[in-house]
């Protein structure tokens, strides 16, 4: 597996051209790894709702054209000069943050994930819908044993994005709702219920077959974003992006709650009443993440392991893929896999 050249030739993969309009699955230069870069042959690749704001023109600034995917497990097949801590043969994570300038008020202040100068794979670089990419050393995870198959790629950005709004709710929080039950929801639910904490989960309407996975997955109550709780929640976490719901977490969450919004892109959010943020209620984003967000997630899988739920799909049907999830008709995560 040890390769003192980087591999050359070509590669097949799924290439966004404009907004709006399908990926076309087609033969591309594998790409060439430079200073401090990985040529990483994929195994698997996550597929995103970002990655539906992004084909939808929500996220409107992509590198076009472009290779979407930033839930990637991959194997390194070349490292180039100054990647110190990789090498051929290793498995690794690639995640949504891609590079940032290191120089700013945010890089400088652990705030990496706010930083203006940042590169995001699979928006402003190419990703891992292809067989093969090339990643900022600095910027990727080593897989730990047990977390090295297509199964793990959710925890790139789904679990990422999702440990990091779990984290923002203070320690003494017990309650916690998730609003929209997908992948990143089932994988926080292991998560708190392994630190004692209690899930309610809610769904679109009518949706039983998530509600009846939101149970499984060990929330304590499962219904839809018209219900309310049996209690009054600590703290909620949005993962649908709906900005109506802001104000029901509000009406659900107890004095000095926290309504938490983990999405990248959200629809407006209706005007509501003072009267739901009073009490010392507050209300959140969450932007991208940082490398220490994926270290400390690495950690807490190997203290209470998290099982993903996933359906995989070969590369060339990244499409179908793609518009299943936006139907809302898959249970837990999307997989792309190459090998």
């Amino acid at each position: 597996m040890i390769k003192l050249k980087p591999l050359e030739g070509k590669m097949n993969a799924m290439i966004l051209e404009s907004p709006g309009k399908p990926l076309r699955y087609q033969q591309v230069d594998i790409p060439q790894a430079a200073d401090g870069q990985l040529q990483i042959r994929v195994i698997a690749c996550g597929v995103c709702r970002t990655d539906l704001h992004i084909l939808d023109g929500e996220l409107n600034e992509p590198k076009l054209p472009l290779i979407p995917g930033h839930e990637v497990i991959g194997r390194v097949v070349f490292a180039g000069k100054k990647t110190q801590h990789f090498k051929p043969g290793d498995v690794v994570g690639v995640p949504w943050l891609g590079y940032t300038c290191g120089e700013c008020k945010f890089c400088l202040s652990g705030r990496e994930n706010l930083c203006d100068r940042a590169l995001f794979t699979g928006y402003t670089l190419d990703g891992g819908y292809a067989e093969y990419m090339v990643a900022d050393a600095r910027f990727c995870f080593r897989m730990p044993e047990g977390y090295r198959a297509p199964a793990a790629a959710p925890l790139l950005c789904a679990g990422l994005i999702g440990f990091r709004s779990f984290r923002m709710i203070r320690a003494e929080a017990k309650l916690i709702g998730l609003y929209g039950f997908g992948a990143a929801a089932h994988i926080i639910t292991q998560i708190a219920k392994a630190q004692g904490k209690q899930i309610f989960a809610f769904t679109r309407e009518g949706d039983t077959e998530s509600q009846l996975f939101a149970i499984r997955m060990g929330a304590v109550w499962a219904g839809s974003t018209n219900d309310h709780p049996p209690e009054q929640l600590d703290a909620a976490i949005i993962l649908a992006p709906a900005g109506e719901l802001i104000p029901k977490a509000l009406q659900d969450t107890e004095k000095a709650g926290q309504v938490i919004c983990g999405g990248i892109h959200m629809s407006n959010i209706p005007s509501f009443s003072y009267d739901l943020l009073w009490g010392e209620r507050s209300v959140q984003s969450v932007a991208n993440l940082t490398r220490e967000d994926g270290e400390a997630l690495l950690v807490q899988l190997q203290r209470s392991p998290v099982k993903t739920q996933t359906t995989l799909f070969r590369l060339d049907q990244a499409n179908e893929a793609l518009d299943l999830l936006r139907k809302g008709k898959l249970t837990g995560a999307a997989v792309l896999v190459m090998e």
